[in-house]
């Protein structure tokens, strides 16, 4: 009963750190965002650049102290945790909740450079999230369809040409690069409308993980096939989370190399596609099953 009276504490607490700290380092970013903006000059965009990365890796353990706020938190970290900030990553995630963003900046903060997503050229305009996406070096990326190359064959390999352009400057900064394969957070619904033929997760959409290769694939070192579990519960795991209420996670971390063969033109290449998309679901049958074990012995544990 003493425990249920402070969860609204609890609540409010976690709620108002997270908004603050957000409000206040973001705020910071898209400051020093404006200087970079108007000052098209590389020393002075790549100090900037780096300025911005710190506090971003600020916000990261902001965010990670969120998990001991109002909380006792148990990380269980397996596999290969023997990363380094100064090289250049790739991950493949499982999506289970708004959560899994937070871990993953946990992870990030610690063990790997800080990390970044490739953006939908119109999100650049969005007032405020788009400068201070453009300040951390975010790309944005447009992609032409099969369509719209068939009507202006000179638009093609553009779209590729662009957004590696814009990647060089991550030869200077370490990045990683967070690919969640699914395309949207797995709930039963979603699985039983997609007919899923794995257990614990949605199909992945190989097209977005080809890309990101196809773009810096000669950058990475290596890609992190990461696999988050929550134990179960009946409620959403970010109320879990902001109520005090998520005491474990449970994160699997596997090493692999970026082959030449994972790199190639997923959409104008059929042999190549078909390579890709057989790889991706071989590696998700490898991640079902690891989250398979993991709520098995959760559930071994809590019958014992």
């Amino acid at each position: 009963m003493g425990t249920k009276l402070l969860l609204p504490f609890r609540l409010i607490i976690n709620f108002c750190f997270g908004a603050l700290a957000t409000a206040i380092i973001g705020s910071a970013i898209i400051v020093i965002g404006i200087p970079k903006l108007l000052l098209p000059i590389p020393v002075v965009q790549r100090s900037i650049s780096t300025a911005a990365n710190a506090l971003f890796r600020v916000w990261g353990y902001a965010m990670s102290l969120m998990f001991r706020l109002t909380q006792p938190m148990r990380w269980h970290i397996e596999g290969d945790t023997l990363l380094h900030r100064d090289r250049w990553y790739m991950i493949l995630c499982n999506h289970r909740s708004w959560v899994d963003i937070v871990v993953l900046m946990h992870l990030a903060c610690r063990y790997m450079p800080m990390p970044r997503f490739f953006l939908k050229q119109q999100l650049f305009w969005v007032p405020v999230i788009g400068l201070g996406c453009w300040t951390l070096d975010m790309p944005f990326m447009r992609r032409y369809s099969r369509d719209v190359i068939a009507r202006k064959p000179h638009l093609q390999g553009k779209d590729i040409e662009t957004t590696q352009r814009k990647c060089e400057k991550f030869r200077h900064i370490p990045t990683t690069v967070i690919n969640f394969c699914e395309g949207t957070r797995f709930t039963p619904e979603k699985h039983r409308q997609k007919q899923s033929p794995y257990q614990y997760l949605l199909p992945p959409k190989a097209g977005g993980t080809a890309f990101t290769l196809q773009t810096m694939g000669q950058q990475f070192d290596a890609i992190l096939d990461i696999t988050i579990v929550y134990p179960p519960s009946d409620r959403p795991t970010v109320w879990n989370l902001l109520t005090g209420q998520l005491r474990d996670v449970y994160v699997h971390v596997e090493t692999l190399p970026v082959e030449q063969s994972l790199i190639g033109d997923y959409f104008q290449d059929e042999a190549y596609k078909n390579h890709f998309q057989d790889w991706l679901n071989k590696r998700w049958e490898v991640k079902d099953e690891k989250i398979k074990t993991t709520l098995a012995k959760l559930a071994e544990r809590r019958s014992s």
